[in-house]
């Protein structure tokens, strides 16, 4: 094949290629693309006087579209957006905002005016980033700086199913000054994107408002993703299901070695407990490291009862005996030895 053939290939396939290479080889954005989104705003989770028990939430449906390529990289676009708002009050507005704007593909800010962002200084466009961006990179969106978490993110899209995304986080803090009050703010941002174009496909945006003198506050949750785009996006397998941690499992073995623990303790505290003193000594046996003594047989039957105190003598009892006779006046037994009967009293003799 001659190289002339062969540049004329290459040029080919440059031509036919669905989007053309930008300064650091990312997507650069064409006429005609656009994608239509759904977004949601929740106030809730009030504190203090003014915002407990406070709730409002606001619901829009929004697209935003490239128009023209500039030969200078700038990027005309359009945006229209239909919102409905309402609080717990029973309050509730409905609006809608459209107009024109330009960026950049090469610098990613708004170029002239915005999509309706207010508040911003130099912002950057919050749509659209440098696909070819890998995980530790960072880049803007408005003024947070975020930083490329993965170019394989599998984000479950409403509607569609899973698609493969670049997913990008980023944190920051400001302070609110405006119609809901003075507030120190803090934020995170987790942004989806695809990988082949680099527009936005879906975020989750949550802040925390406090006002540390009043003690009110709230949060501020926006989440969008996108119902439509003129462009395809990249289908991707579902992750595989969480496992929750085997909590149960881990409680019944700690219990299990405990118990065992608790066994092996008491098997060595008997073990060496001292015995106890025997309630009675088995039979011939007195214990406590006395002989026992001889069997009455061997001494010749058993010892006498003693009844005296050792040492002392023995007392002497001397019994007499006396003749007894009938009294002849009454006939009761008097000793023979009575001159006058002690129970009539007649004389004897």
């Amino acid at each position: 094949m001659s190289p002339r053939i062969v540049g004329l290939l290459a040029l080919v396939l440059l031509l036919c290629l669905p989007s053309a290479a930008g300064a650091g080889g990312h997507y650069v954005p064409r006429s005609g693309d656009r994608f239509y989104y759904y977004e949601t705003i929740v106030l809730n989770d009030g504190t203090g006087y003014d915002y407990s028990g406070y709730t409002e939430n606001t619901y829009l449906n929004g697209t935003v579209g490239v128009t023209g390529v500039l030969p200078n990289g700038t990027e005309s676009a359009s945006f229209e957006n239909a919102w409905s708002w309402s609080n717990n009050t029973g309050s509730h507005e409905t609006g809608g905002a459209s107009g024109n704007f330009t960026f950049s593909a090469n610098s990613f800010l708004y170029v002239k005016g915005t999509d309706n962002q207010t508040g911003y200084t130099n912002p950057y466009v919050w749509f659209y980033m440098n696909n070819s961006f890998s995980p530790g990179d960072t880049f803007y969106l408005l003024n947070t700086e975020m930083s490329v978490v993965s170019r394989d993110y599998a984000y479950d899209l409403p509607g569609t199913g899973y698609v493969a995304t670049i997913e990008a986080r980023g944190t920051g803090s400001y302070e609110r000054d405006d119609a809901y009050g003075i507030f120190n703010a803090t934020y995170t941002w987790q942004s989806y994107f695809d990988p082949a174009t680099g527009y936005i496909v879906g975020y989750l945006y949550t802040e925390h408002d406090l006002n540390s003198s009043t003690g009110d506050g709230f949060t501020w949750t926006d989440t969008l993703y996108v119902t439509g785009t003129t462009y395809a996006l990249t289908p991707a397998q579902a992750p595989p299901p969480s496992t929750p941690f085997p909590w149960a499992l881990v409680i019944g073995l700690v219990v299990f070695l405990l118990i065992i623990v608790l066994v092996i303790w008491l098997v060595l505290r008997s073990r060496n407990r001292p015995k106890r003193l025997p309630q009675h000594a088995a039979p011939g046996n007195i214990g406590y490291g006395v002989p026992p003594p001889p069997p009455f047989a061997a001494m010749g039957g058993p010892p006498p009862i003693n009844l005296t105190p050792p040492g002392q003598p023995v007392p002497q009892v001397v019994l007499r005996e006396t003749v007894k006779v009938k009294c002849r006046y009454c006939g009761n037994l008097i000793d023979v030895t009575d001159k006058v009967c002690p129970f009539c009293g007649a004389p004897q003799g």
